[in-house]
């Protein structure tokens, strides 16, 4: 049985850049401990030089790693929340030529990512009384859009497993959000998805005037973690207003 805690304890997944990262300091800069996940060692090193931030390595997609996870968390005293964050996309394909090794990677990181962290801390959380779970998907998860077959499949994928969790572990008393960004610029997503292309990367966000940033969904998660246990915020779609939609953005050039 975990203690009731009196520091709120997250572990946040994707720690190493962008909304993770973020989230990992938005939440530390309010007096929480954050176990800060994510493959890249040198980036977590960086990272845990803030205050409260205990760096994990670990890869989302083994749970060999993710079991050793689970062993360092619990000798260091637990968590009362669970932010799923690692995710991204890979190219831009079509479904006719989409490459099925870049659909396999989305859907294991996005989706099977999630799955094993969910599974492993569950018991945690459920032995908590108040555990809260919040999955950052994507609009793509609720709207396809041509080239993005993909990346569509696996956050549709995440995000029906977030609404199955929903359902099931109510009854156990643990909240789970669902945080759904839209056009977010960060400095990997893009230059990943794009194969390294800045260029191209670029041209995605060109006239724009503020699309949004890391720290503006951090700010999002943040709130929704911290509101009182028995509020809890379903569904949180979030874009610039430059987006209205999926398919129409506003562009100064």
């Amino acid at each position: 049985m975990i203690q009731e805690l009196s520091t709120r304890r997250a572990l946040v997944t994707g720690a190493s850049s962008g909304i993770g990262a973020a989230t990992a300091h938005r939440l530390t800069s309010e007096g929480w401990q954050v176990f800060a996940v994510a493959r890249r060692t040198e980036k977590l090193e960086h990272l845990a030089e803030q205050e409260g931030i205990v760096p994990v390595v670990c890869d989302v997609t083994d749970p060999a790693q993710v079991a050793s996870a689970l062993e360092k968390v619990t000798a260091e005293g637990g968590i009362d929340t669970l932010i799923n964050n690692a995710g991204g996309a890979l190219g831009l394909d079509t479904v006719a030529e989409g490459a099925a090794e870049d659909w396999r990677w989305m859907y294991e990181v996005n989706v099977l990512g999630a799955l094993n962290m969910i599974q492993t801390f569950l018991p945690m959380l459920r032995a908590h009384g108040e555990g809260t779970i919040l999955n950052v998907t994507s609009t793509a998860g609720l709207v396809p859009y041509e080239g993005g077959g993909g990346y569509n499949a696996a956050k549709f994928g995440e995000h029906a497993l977030t609404g199955a969790l929903r359902l099931e572990e109510a009854e156990n008393n643990i909240r789970v959000i669902e945080v759904l960004p839209g056009m977010v610029k960060t400095d990997e997503f893009s230059a990943k998805r794009l194969r390294g292309d800045a260029a191209a990367a670029e041209k995605v966000y060109a006239g724009v005037e503020q699309p949004l940033v890391a720290e503006d969904i951090a700010e999002v998660i943040a709130h929704a973690v911290t509101l009182p246990h028995h509020i809890n915020l379903d569904q949180v779609v979030v874009r610039p207003v430059a987006q209205a939609a999926q398919h129409k953005v506003i562009r100064k050039l």
